[in-house]
């Protein structure tokens, strides 16, 4: 129980702040609506619940191993969302909704949620550094799952009342002329936090 509340002591606060995966559901939910947004939560919470698999399983012994590993995977992710930020950068006004997007993943709101996880820097080096730190050889099995099960529950949640609120009647009614604006604020944060990845990436990598 000790470990539990460590852990999420510092995971909560760490997700409630603004991010890829933050800019990703209000993205979804305000150019396509509740379900496009919860599509995107589930599959944000989907790759937050493998990353945290991945690092109780070991993640954070194999980055320490490798650095130029952990160093690629920053350098991919930086770039990949900046690639994501200059195709909403640059989308058409007539081509908003995430059904008829041209930006490839974004088609589908699922499978851009947990791309935008899969290659957030910042999730791996989150559940690589704290997550597998707080286990020993002695945790028993029920905590290792809570660990996941809860993480994926926390997600999701916050994430859904995200979705549900950006996408809610008075918030698109106010903002129902600006979805393409909308669009490029979301490109040009993808641009921003990837680019700043790429900044940190010149760094020794520490997990």
């Amino acid at each position: 129980m000790i470990a539990l509340i460590s852990v999420f002591a510092i995971f909560i606060p760490a997700l409630m702040l603004p991010g890829p995966d933050f800019v990703a559901v209000v993205r979804s939910s305000m150019t396509g609506g509740a379900v496009s947004g919860l599509k995107t939560t589930a599959g944000v919470s989907l790759g937050l619940g493998m990353y945290a698999t991945l690092s109780l399983l070991g993640l954070s012994a194999v980055l320490t191993e490798f650095h130029w590993l952990a160093w690629a995977i920053r350098v991919v992710g930086g770039c990949y969302l900046i690639y994501l930020g200059v195709r909403l950068l640059f989308s058409r006004a007539d081509a908003l909704s995430v059904s008829h997007d041209g930006g490839g993943a974004a088609r589908n709101p699922f499978v851009f949620g947990f791309l935008v996880t899969l290659t957030n820097p910042k999730a791996i080096v989150l559940f690589a550094s704290v997550f597998a730190t707080a286990i020993t050889p002695q945790t028993p099995d029920w905590v290792l799952a809570a660990m996941v099960v809860l993480v994926v529950l926390s997600a999701f949640t916050w994430y859904m009342l995200v979705s549900l609120f950006m996408s809610s009647q008075p918030v698109l009614k106010r903002f129902s002329n600006m979805q393409h604006r909308i669009e490029r604020i979301a490109g040009a944060c993808f641009v921003a936090i990837g680019g700043r990845i790429l900044a940190d990436s010149r760094n020794p990598v520490t997990v």
